[in-house]
């Protein structure tokens, strides 16, 4: 079994990444995209996306950090590829699943699942572009209005060179409203030789295993459960393993968080720090009952908090 955290943009930046990769459970996680257009971007942009190349590409706990592009040209992003592998990114992600609207208009993310002839140009270019020791992968959802293409999209990655499928089990018109549809995983594990990552609405030990149960995949990517409750990884591995729970309590959270808020301070973001904060203690309401007090204590701050870290 692998557990990966799931890139999210404006939200899973290097310092979310550190804080969830110290507490424990994951074995790689993935940059937010990086937009590819019709240009060659310079190293400096790969290495703001990922502040970790400095630490060979892992975070200080030594969890790995691939890089994530999105775009639509298969030959710029073949070549962006190559540039991101000159600087030893450690493996190279597409971005197929992206719901965003501004996203999909600019021809990226889960729109391209209307042309499978599409994804397999992509993905087959961007691997001839990348050493053959760099995997490439890619992440998928359902679909963009249904589920028509489900099969023949996962075909084309496959076929394409995708050395794995994430597979978020919603179309872009579900967005994240629950259920995901885990069974079409299964689906997909069938047409395809690849392995497939599950992914989408595990909030709990107990969804992981009906996960499990319903696409057939061991392997799981966790996004929005693990931002809620950050031991989520390490707790569905205990469980696996068959060994005692071993949750991280409100007081020990409390002490990542502030050092969650000292590292986006640290990168010389001090006004932004109270926003990125306000946000993850709002997505940890859903986890921990002490957050939404905290929650209602800072949502209006515009400076830096003082959180009360017990001794």
């Amino acid at each position: 079994m692998r557990i990966a955290l799931a890139p999210m943009e404006g939200l899973v930046d290097a310092p979310l990444r550190a804080a969830l990769s110290h507490i424990g459970g994951l074995d790689w996680c993935v940059t937010e995209f990086v937009r590819v257009t019709s240009t060659l971007l310079p190293p400096r942009y790969f290495k703001r996306m990922a502040p970790e190349w400095e630490n060979s590409w892992k975070t200080q706990t030594g969890l790995p950090v691939k890089l994530q592009l999105l775009g639509s040209d298969p030959i710029c992003l073949a070549d962006n590829a190559a540039r991101a592998a000159e600087l030893a990114a450690p493996g190279i992600d597409l971005n197929f699943g992206c719901p965003a609207k501004t996203v999909n208009r600019h021809r990226g993310g889960a729109v391209l699942l209307q042309e499978p002839e599409l994804l397999h140009a992509i993905v087959r270019e961007v691997r001839r572009a990348v050493p053959a020791h760099i995997p490439v992968t890619a992440k998928m959802r359902l679909g963009y209005e249904d589920t028509e293409l489900a099969l023949d999209c996962a075909r084309a990655l496959d076929e394409g060179g995708a050395e794995e499928l994430v597979v978020h089990a919603r179309t872009k018109a579900d967005g994240y409203k629950p259920p995901a549809h885990w069974h079409w995983i299964a689906r997909i594990k069938d047409v395809v030789k690849t392995p497939v990552v599950a992914n989408g609405e595990v909030w709990t030990v107990d969804d992981y295993f009906r996960c499990r149960a319903e696409s057939g995949c061991d392997d799981i990517m966790l996004g929005r459960g693990l931002i809620a409750r950050p031991d989520l990884a390490r707790r569905i591995r205990a469980a696996v393993a068959g060994q005692p729970d071993n949750p991280v309590e409100w007081p020990e959270m409390l002490g990542v968080l502030a050092e969650f808020q000292r590292s986006v301070e640290g990168q010389g973001a001090t006004a932004y720090a109270p926003s990125r904060l306000k946000q993850w203690v709002g997505y940890l309401r859903r986890g921990y009952a002490e957050a939404d007090g905290l929650f209602r204590e800072i949502r209006t701050q515009t400076k830096p908090v003082a959180l009360a870290v017990p001794a």
